[in-house]
């Protein structure tokens, strides 16, 4: 309990990794679905018109995915916790009472992608192949600035398990630290990239 936290043994390692830009931006109007060079293969269809968790009559429904081909798939997501100077430097310096922030919000955020179908109702049960949760200190802003990215190879993708990821180690921040100040903000939760599937790669620029 004595030892310093380093947070660099949280960061993502390089291999196999989204590259990713821990400074803030605005989301942007360049965002955009970026499909693969086809070759010989069908055009990837277009983003979909109209929500596919719906039925003809408007009722929830879970989408069937049991025609669409197996393929590798990824997905990474973002998220930012403001703290506050106080907090902001309990957590740096590890002396929030209930333990090691940063440790526990990425076993939150690895924990809550494994039971994202159990969380999000329509979600399907997908096996992962990989999740990675790091988190980094903003100083200039007081804030945890949490990645996360999921693998997997199936016929759906996993973008809701890299947002869940994101979102639960948020929170966990958020819970280890609400003793000392609640005046604590989640936000910029967003997908970052997504590659695989029939409607082709997307990256935020």
């Amino acid at each position: 309990p004595s030892s310093k936290f380093d947070t660099k043994c949280l960061e993502a390692s390089p291999v196999d990794q989204v590259s990713v830009d821990c400074q803030p931006k605005a989301a942007s109007p360049e965002s955009k679905f970026c499909h693969r060079d086809s070759g010989s293969h069908p055009a990837v269809p277009r983003a979909s018109d109209k929500l596919t968790h719906t039925d003809e009559e408007g009722r929830a429904t879970m989408v069937d995915v049991g025609g669409k081909p197996d393929s590798r798939r990824s997905a990474a997501a973002a998220a930012v916790v403001r703290l506050g100077e106080k907090a902001f430097g309990m957590v740096r310096q590890n002396q929030v009472k209930k333990g090691d922030v940063l440790a526990v919000a990425q076993i939150a955020g690895i924990q809550g992608a494994k039971l994202t179908s159990q969380l999000i109702p329509l979600c399907h049960n997908i096996p992962l192949n990989h999740v990675e949760v790091s988190l980094s200190l903003d100083e200039a802003r007081y804030a945890v600035v949490i990645h996360s990215s999921c693998q997997t190879w199936g016929r759906t993708g996993v973008e809701m398990e890299a947002l869940t990821a994101a979102s639960l180690a948020a929170l966990t921040v958020y819970d280890m630290c609400k003793a000392v100040t609640h005046d604590i903000v989640i936000e910029e939760v967003k997908l970052l990239s997504k590659t695989g599937g029939q409607r082709g790669d997307f990256s935020r620029d």
